[in-house]
């Protein structure tokens, strides 16, 4: 039953939700500006409303008085207009699908940042708590202690902590009234806590990194190292290769192709021993070459993205190249690769995104920690403190901190280039 009721909930809560935000944005377009800000009080009157609801329906009640309010206030004000707008449902939904997707998406994220300001006694509570916290500290008779709530005879005391024990047990005393000092379980009193996010977390998370790493610099040097020589090789081995693929006229190109593209369907841990044995039998074993070398022979699913791009490039451009004295390679450096921009964007993100996350090839390869990039030391991190969530958490967020940055400035390009890359060949 419960499967059901909120199944029905969310439901309800959609269609509740879209009829609010269709009716404002109809209201806007209208210019009706009294009526959208009456739409906008709406939910704001309900929450004030809430605590006169029935707590098992409190939320089921909440979505459909909203529907049922926008709708009658809709009416009175506009009634000669049509109860459902026609023209916003249908946007106004799928805008909150996709922001309903988005949060999903995000949630974990966010979790992990709020989870890296949060002490200890945050971590193991349920439901979790989003907001970190801090026991408010005060100065008692010179030493600093933590506030509580405590009912003591009825009466919703503040009482400050004299003293831990072992058993699970506190020495309280009243803030107000000295004369009343009792000695009470941890369960019977409540923490006094305030917004104070733990920024300590990330200095001691780059402690606890060995002392060679220099705080975790020698393994982000290794990891941008890696990364760049990553995305160089690439960017020109598989650009080259598409544009070979798409522009250039040779005898089994399409068979070789096809070829290339069934490599994709090839599990990893299929080449993972034969990539192995030659690496090994090159001496690369515990070096960063077999983490960056192998990106300059291109990837079959970049040389796909890149040929499609190509593919749509007007044949007159490279003709007009030609004759004015470019041969095959001054073409595709000149004339091909400027127009490309966004293809090599989306690729250059995606590839510096794996380099970086890339933690499987580090662990096969590199036995020096000096040597190690981040993602193989996060995960020695986990394996040495991972009775600290607060640490670890930081950590990963120093960890992801830079490819979420990069993705945001870049988003545009990568968006543009996968897009477009479909339009190839028209």
């Amino acid at each position: 039953m419960k499967a059901i009721f909120w199944v029905c909930l969310i439901v309800i809560g959609y269609a509740s939700l879209t009829v609010w935000v269709a009716h404002i944005m109809r209201a806007f377009r209208l210019r009706q500006v009294g009526l959208a800000v009456g739409q906008l009080f709406i939910p704001v009157i309900l929450l004030a409303l809430a605590p006169f609801l029935p707590d098992s329906m409190r939320l089921m009640l909440f979505v459909v008085l909203l529907g049922g309010a926008t709708l009658l206030l809709a009416k009175l004000a506009a009634p000669k207009q049509p109860v459902i707008p026609q023209k916003e449902t249908k946007p106004s939904f799928l805008h909150l699908v996709l922001l309903s997707g988005s949060a999903l998406f995000l949630i974990p994220f966010v979790w992990m940042v709020v989870t890296s300001l949060k002490d200890d006694s945050q971590m193991s509570k349920f439901p979790p708590e989003w907001i970190p916290t801090q026991q408010v500290m005060i100065n008692f008779n010179g030493k600093k202690c933590g506030l509580v709530w405590h009912t003591y005879k009825n009466m919703h005391l503040k009482f400050v902590t004299l003293q831990s024990y072992p058993d699970g047990t506190i020495q309280i005393q009243a803030l107000k009234d000295p004369r009343i000092n009792l000695r009470v379980s941890l369960a019977d009193v409540k923490k006094i806590r305030h917004f104070d996010p733990l920024w300590k977390n990330y200095p001691d998370a780059l402690e606890f990194l060995p002392k060679d790493s220099d705080y975790g610099l020698v393994n982000l040097m290794v990891t941008v190292f890696i990364a760049v020589m990553s995305v160089i090789g690439t960017v020109l081995s598989s650009s080259i290769v598409a544009y070979s693929f798409s522009r250039l006229r040779w005898p089994g190109r399409d068979i070789l192709f096809g070829i290339v593209l069934s490599t994709m369907m090839l599990p990893d841990a299929v080449t993972m021993m034969p990539r192995f044995l030659i690496f090994r039998y090159l001496h690369w074993i515990d070096t960063l070459n077999p983490l960056w070398v192998p990106s300059f022979f291109a990837a079959a699913f970049n040389v796909f993205l890149l040929r499609q791009f190509f593919m749509g490039i007007p044949q007159e451009l490279e003709d007009a190249a030609k004759i004015d004295g470019c041969s095959y390679f001054g073409a595709y450096w000149k004339v091909m690769l400027p127009m490309v921009k966004p293809a090599l964007a989306a690729v250059t993100i995606m590839q510096f995104i794996g380099s970086w996350n890339d933690f499987m090839n580090p662990l096969i390869y590199i036995s020096t920690p000096e040597k190690m990039p981040l993602s193989y030391v996060l995960e020695l991190f986990n394996s040495a403190n991972g009775g600290e969530p607060g640490m670890l958490m930081a950590a990963s967020t120093l960890v992801v901190l830079p490819v979420i940055i990069l993705f945001f400035f870049t988003q545009r390009y990568f968006i543009e280039g996968v897009t477009l890359t479909g339009l190839g060949g028209r």
